[in-house]
């Protein structure tokens, strides 16, 4: 009973997802929206078969709290200038299908990621590669080089924000070394980061590649 019960808590933050996901698609928040957006949201994670989601258990309240404002504010700004571009007769709009390789390997950190990009007007997924971890984005108004990996910046930001707000541990380092690699500090460098990758130290990924080979085949990692 108490297994049961956990699961359901665990699955809380992904029904709450759900549920304001649905009013985002309604353009608005009322009572006949959270109620069924709140069915829909059961409906889907307890009679569909899905796959498992990991949920990390990490909530950093603050990290949440830029994450959702600053999604607003991009919102907002996003809606202006979508707006402007459709009305300047200065310039015709272009556009670009841009590829992103991600940080993370995490299955909810590329959902989120991929939601929250779809969600701000100017920029569409249109394809996610899971196994690659690459999001295929179509973005408005990318008239130079320098407009489309302004796009590229802006989508691993928001896949920062996501990993400070409630990403893993492991998400955490792997986004933290891919900021090393542009000379960027750290996004969580705290002590309880630093004592989880102490105890959990960096697999190569040839050799865990190996090892689900060989435990693929019945075998044994050595």
């Amino acid at each position: 009973m108490s297994g049961v019960r956990g699961s359901i808590w665990r699955q809380v933050p992904l029904l709450l997802w759900l549920v304001v996901l649905w009013s985002l698609l309604w353009d608005q928040v009322s009572v006949l929206s959270v109620v069924t957006g709140i069915l829909l949201a059961l409906l889907v994670t307890r009679v569909f078969y899905l796959p498992p989601v990991e949920l990390s258990g990490r909530v950093n309240p603050p990290g949440l709290v830029v994450f959702i404002g600053r999604f607003v504010f991009d919102l907002v700004r996003a809606s202006f200038q979508v707006a402007w571009l459709a009305i300047d007769p200065r310039r015709v709009p272009t556009s670009s299908i841009v590829a992103v390789q991600l940080s993370t390997k995490s299955d909810l950190s590329l959902t989120l990621t991929a939601l929250a990009v779809s969600l701000v007007p100017g920029s569409l997924v249109v394809e996610a590669d899971r196994q690659d971890d690459i999001l295929y984005l179509h973005v408005l108004g990318t008239d130079s080089l320098a407009d489309v990996e302004k796009a590229r910046a802006d989508v691993l930001a928001v896949e920062e924000r996501i990993v400070r707000a409630i990403g893993s541990r492991d998400d955490v380092r792997r986004v933290n070394l891919a900021r090393a690699e542009r000379s960027l500090g750290p996004i969580v460098a705290g002590r309880r980061q630093r004592a989880w990758e102490d105890r959990h130290p960096v697999v190569p990924e040839a050799q865990m590649e190996l090892a689900e080979e060989r435990a693929s085949e019945g075998g044994y990692p050595e």
